[in-house]
């Protein structure tokens, strides 16, 4: 049975104990991304990225899937029916929200609940961390309807995967599952479906305790310096680290204090207690 939704409705958010858990809510489509679904990614972003309850963002999808990629009728079909203003008004809907996770203020796991296909590659390298279920299926099925993985999942294919894996990939349309894709390096790490968010919600916890002025310093330079030589590298580093520095000097000076004087905690085990400093 078909089942329509309004475009708020496509895609939906809760927050939890400083994690925002959003979904793609399309079940029946198997979270396909639309037009609308585009929009409604993108003002969800803008609402969450500077929430004073949100730390983690978590992506996910309702139902048996994450996101089968881009919807083939509402994406592909009807915004082309428009001609190329139609087709490019979509790839930056579309692109937009992609561009936008990747480089968003607060740290982002895709939890990878099940089908990942095509399209659904974009948001998956856009998100810092990614975690599957053993179950799920990743696939660049574009070979089987006659066009090439674009929308970046050619570019995510050769920046995860070995350059044979990715030819493999995409080439045969062959899907893969959750454990082989955590072998192959598209997400860190597989796990039963049943364990999936409580794995997750570990990982988010564990996040919530750092810095998150040195935790959007860090995922952007290592999003930054894989495109550099080591040089261009290591100059970026000591500027963002000044950057940082400007945002929040007092964050590094704590940590210090804290392992040097109080002898409180050590800083290969674990974090800095943010409860007993001024960046709580």
């Amino acid at each position: 049975m078909s089942t329509s939704h309004s475009e708020e409705e496509t895609v939906t958010y809760t927050i939890e104990s400083g994690v925002a858990w959003v979904k793609f809510n399309r079940p029946e489509k198997r979270n396909a991304m639309s037009p609308a679904l585009n929009r409604r990614m993108l003002e969800v972003l803008d609402a969450l990225e500077f929430h004073p309850e949100v730390g983690v963002l978590v992506l996910s999808g309702e139902g048996s899937a994450w996101t089968a990629g881009m919807d083939l009728q509402q994406y592909f079909r009807d915004t082309e029916a428009h001609g190329l203003a139609g087709t490019r008004q979509a790839q930056r809907e579309s692109y937009g929200w992609w561009r936008r996770l990747r480089w968003y203020e607060k740290p982002t796991i895709a939890m990878v609940n099940g089908w990942c296909f095509g399209g659904g590659y974009g948001p998956l390298f856009a998100c810092d961390l990614a975690f599957a279920a053993e179950e799920a299926k990743f696939g660049l099925s574009e070979i089987n309807w006659g066009i090439l993985p674009g929308g970046g999942a050619s570019k995510v294919a050769v920046e995860l995967l070995s350059f044979r894996r990715a030819m493999y990939h995409a080439m045969t349309g062959e899907p893969i599952d959750g454990a082989t894709a955590a072998e192959w390096g598209l997400v860190n790490e597989a796990v039963p479906l049943a364990q999936l968010q409580t794995r997750v919600a570990a990982v988010a916890a564990m996040l919530l305790e750092k810095n998150p002025i040195a935790l959007k310093a860090t995922k952007d330079a290592l999003r930054r310096v894989r495109e550099m030589t080591y040089d261009n590298a290591e100059d970026y580093l000591v500027r963002a680290q000044e950057a940082a520095n400007s945002r929040d000097d007092s964050g590094r000076h704590e940590g210090l204090r804290q392992f040097l004087d109080e002898k409180r905690y050590k800083p290969g085990l674990g974090a800095y207690d943010r409860a007993h400093s001024g960046d709580a």
